[in-house]
Order: structure tokens, then C-alpha cells, then sequence
């Protein structure tokens, strides 16, 4: 499998490219990292130093990779966080050509606006240009539940209420949502879900919740889910799959006292994933 993923790099730390490429690369995905930023660090630290690299940029980095006769191979074209509308066509555009390459590849998109907690973090044309252009061409979406309201103008809260936002995304064009956040007001204390919708049902998992927010885990989780559902069109595995992975890289990032995902450190995790989250189905 061949994975074209379009999203930041730093060069300390774990997020974008620099959380998804190991990963993926372990589970024996091949993946081709097209960089939007090149930053010393993450931007939570307040503080960083580095490029944007202008799209114009990006897109000639893609054209080279096209011009190797490289996007008839790719099954998965992949992007996270969009930094300015211009990386947006740009993205859009490499999904129309890879697809014309190779008809078979998906897109899958993490449509990265924020969090409940934080509200809104992106640039206010970023929600517009994934609403009305970038989730309509995209066939996997991980969305947290908040995004997931954000594009539908709904509000989910209840596993019913999650399923029509996912239902709503749905008719948007992706056929596959995965909700990587699901917190119902009745849930058991201390527990998070997550959910995906796809044409043949509907399943959640539940996990501890632990006290943390790590940076770079949202990229993990939609890096492992899309190249798991890719290689065995198997919603449910996948989300076991990747359940079971990202809890015990957050697990043992919470457990090492450190800032930064301990993604080198949580390999096996993702070779050989413990399985330990039964999934259950909802519709």
C-alpha cells in the first residue's frame, strides 16, 4: 500500500507528518510525506520557528512525485491540518489527478478545526473551504465531535445524535466517518468513544479516559484508521485496530511524564496492535 500524505512536519516532536509517517511505515504502509510547514516544533508551544511553505511549492513537490509516473500506485491520498485555503486547492487538485491516475485510490481527510475545550483554532476560511469543498471530494473523514457538528451545523452529544451528524457528513460525499471523540453526557465516568459510520453499520469503542491532551494523536488515529480500513474495507477491525494503538501510545506518553508522543518508544503498539477494546455495533 501506497499512501500519499500532504501535511506539516517539525522537526521536534510529533504532529502531521512527523506523527503519521513511523506509524504507518511500521504496519508496512509506503508512504510518500508532501510537507506544508517545516517548523522547529509544534505551535502549541507558543512559540516556533521555520517555514509555511508557499502552496505554490507544495504543488510542484507533488508534480515532481507525478512525473516519476508515481500516482497510478497510490491508494490513499491523506491530509490533516490546512494552514491557508491555498493548501486546500492544492490538495483537491492532487485527489482529482491521483484518482484520474488510479481510480481505486481514496482521500481520506482529517478536517482539523478544533475542540471543544478550545473552540475554533483555524483561520475562519478554513471550516467554510472543508465545508464546501475539500469534505465533498473526500471519501474518509475523522472528525471529533465537535468538528462533526461544525460541519454539519448540528449538534451531537447522544450515540443517536452522533449517528445523524455522521449520517449528515455522509450525504456531504464521504461514505466513511470515523468521530475519533465521542463524550455523551451519559457515558461512564472516565470513559471516551469513538464511532465510525460506513455503508454496513455503525460501531463504537469505549477507552479510559486519560487526564492528558497530547498533541498529534488526532494524526495517528487518522493515519492508522485509513490505511487499516483501506487494506481490509473492515470498519470494526479498523477501529479496534487503531483503538487499540493510540491508547496504549497515549498511555505510555501519559506514563513517561513527557510533553511529546512517545511514538518511536510505542512501536509495537502498532505492529501488533493488544486488541484489548471490544467494538460494538449500533446500527
Amino acid at each position: 500500500m501506497k499512501i500519499l500524505s500532504i501535511q506539516s512536519a517539525v522537526a521536534y516532536g510529533h504532529v502531521g507528518n512527523s506523527a503519521a509517517v513511523f506509524p504507518l511505515q511500521r504496519i508496512g504502509v509506503e508512504v510518500l510525506p508532501v510537507y506544508t510547514v517545516n517548523f522547529s516544533n509544534h505551535t502549541g508551544y507558543g512559540s516556533w520557528r521555520g517555514p509555511l511553505i508557499a502552496p505554490e511549492d507544495v504543488a510542484a513537490v507533488l508534480t515532481g512525485i507525478e512525473e516519476r509516473g508515481v500516482f497510478g500506485e497510490i491508494d490513499v491520498v491523506l491530509s490533516g491540518y490546512q494552514g491557508g485555503e491555498g493548501i486546500g486547492d492544492v490538495i483537491i487538485d492532487a485527489v482529482a489527478r491521483v484518482k484520474a491516475a488510479n481510480p481505486d485510490a481514496i482521500y481520506a481527510c482529517d478536517p482539523v478545526m478544533g475542540n471543544a475545550k478550545s473552540g475554533c483554532f483555524v483561520a475562519p476560511s478554513i471550516p467554510v473551504l472543508l465545508r464546501e469543498r475539500v469534505v465533498p471530494v473526500a471519501d474518509i473523514i475523522t472528525p471529533n465531535q465537535f468538528e462533526l457538528g461544525f460541519l454539519t451545523g448540528t449538534e451531537p452529544t447522544t450515540i443517536a445524535s452522533t449517528l445523524a451528524s455522521a449520517d449528515a457528513a455522509r450525504a456531504m460525499g464521504p461514505r466513511t466517518v470515523l468521530v475519533t471523540s465521542v463524550e455523551r453526557p451519559d457515558r461512564e465516568e472516565g470513559t471516551i468513544e469513538m464511532m465510525v459510520v460506513d455503508d454496513h453499520g455503525a460501531w463504537v469503542v469505549q477507552t479510559p479516559l486519560l487526564p492528558m491532551k497530547a498533541n498529534g494523536s488526532g494524526d495517528v488515529t487518522a493515519a492508522l484508521f485509513t490505511a487499516h480500513y483501506r487494506r481490509t474495507g473492515d470498519a470494526a477491525d479498523a477501529l479496534a485496530r487503531t483503538t487499540s494503538s493510540v491508547y496504549d501510545l497515549l498511555e505510555r506518553t501519559h506514563s513517561s511524564g513527557q510533553r511529546e508522543l512517545q511514538l518511536v518508544e510505542s512501536q509495537e503498539s502498532y505492529a501488533h496492535p493488544r486488541m484489548q477494546f471490544p467494538v460494538r455495533q449500533v446500527r
